[in-house]
């Protein structure tokens, strides 16, 4: 394990850093958690280093984990710094060190997980291990440490296809890949522990998160890489799937919203636009943003098996907007342009293989 400070070498194209907006802002208020130290899990990746840097932006002490590796790399903590931040390597399988990095904290938001759909199909067992028993430990370490919130990650996988629509948060839930399987089950765990022990958990539930640093295993950072990268005929999954789309920086502001409420402890809650759009739409949205006249060509890896795929997304976002004062910011388009902004950056671009599929 390693503490200490994030290393501080700069990158001219690495964050497009924007300010972030956040409706309450950072002032006691009735209703509001005061929150000091503020321990984020899955830091090194894409959401938790979006929300690392909300969260510093916004006068927090931060400990951010990321996975232990031989490398010593801190993954897209390695260009973040602040005297604020302190950052420890790890793994949220071992109870004991979950116990040792929640000490000192008085909030938790854990997003550590494995995530790929596709991997899991692979390799279920370690989705059990990181997501399942990993929440577990969190939960406990949270428990023993006596923590004031923990937001435990959640995911909109967990509805499978809509039996209805707008999705609010008491739709069925629906395992229909190992991966949502694992946080339907990490869901039931931390509930569990707000009944049987009173933990004060919230259970965040982000519908279809992108934006920068997003993994090319998602579908638009995959569409925008192949097209930066010159080619003309992209290679696709199934485009009549629809999703309810969040731009990454709704997604923080939604998950500081969810730690700092008084009153909410036990819930779900969603976080998501309200809004759904094809994948062939939206695809042919990033195309026209990028100015590339481009031929769609169905890559049959890509295909989930027929029960596994979530044909329809979209969400009530009702429970979050009438219980806090997040709404979301940014259209779809506007949230695309600037992750094309970034991918578009070849430093950026340097780090993704868009020739391979990343499952």
């Amino acid at each position: 394990m390693r503490l200490g400070n994030a290393r501080k070498h700069a990158s001219l194209c690495f964050t497009l850093r924007s300010t972030f907006t956040i409706f309450a802002g950072n002032k006691l208020r009735e209703g509001i958690i005061v929150m000091e130290k503020v321990l984020v899990t899955g830091a090194d990746g894409f959401i938790g280093s979006h929300l690392v840097e909300l969260l510093l932006a916004e006068g927090y002490e931060v400990r951010a984990l990321s996975q232990y590796n031989s490398f010593n790399y801190w993954g897209w903590l390695e260009e973040i710094h602040s005297d604020r931040l302190e950052v420890v390597c790890g793994d949220v399988r071992d109870p004991a060190f979950c116990r040792q990095i929640t000490r000192g904290c008085d909030t938790v938001l854990h997003l550590a997980a494995l995530i790929a759909i596709p991997y899991s199909y692979v390799a279920p067992d370690s989705y059990v291990d990181t997501n399942i028993r990993g929440t577990l430990n969190m939960c406990q370490a949270a428990r023993d440490e006596g923590v004031k919130r923990i937001v435990v990650t959640s995911t909109s996988e967990v509805y499978g296809t809509a039996q209805y629509v707008p999705i609010d948060e008491k739709h069925p839930r629906q395992p229909q890949s190992p991966y949502s399987a694992t946080k339907i089950g990490a869901d039931a765990i931390a509930k569990s522990f707000y009944n049987a022990f009173s933990l004060p958990v919230v259970i965040a539930r982000p519908f279809n998160t992108y934006g920068p640093r997003q993994s090319a295993r998602a579908i638009i950072p995959t569409i925008i890489t192949q097209i930066a990268n010159g080619a003309r005929e992209i290679k696709v999954g199934d485009l009549t799937p629809t999703r309810d789309f969040n731009f990454v920086k709704d997604t923080c502001r939604g998950f500081l919203a969810l730690a700092r409420t008084e009153g909410i402890e036990g819930e779900e809650i969603n976080i998501c636009t309200g809004t759904e759009i094809t994948m062939a739409d939206t695809l042919q949205m990033i195309a026209d943003l990028m100015g590339a006249d481009v031929e769609w060509v169905r890559d049959e890896q890509r295909i989930r098996p027929g029960k596994s795929e979530v044909f329809r997304l979209l969400g009530d976002n009702s429970k979050i907007t009438s219980l806090t004062d997040w709404r979301p910011a940014y259209s779809l388009k506007d949230g695309l342009k600037e992750t094309i902004d970034w991918f578009s950056c070849r430093e950026n671009l340097a780090k993704y293989k868009s020739d391979i599929y990343n499952q």
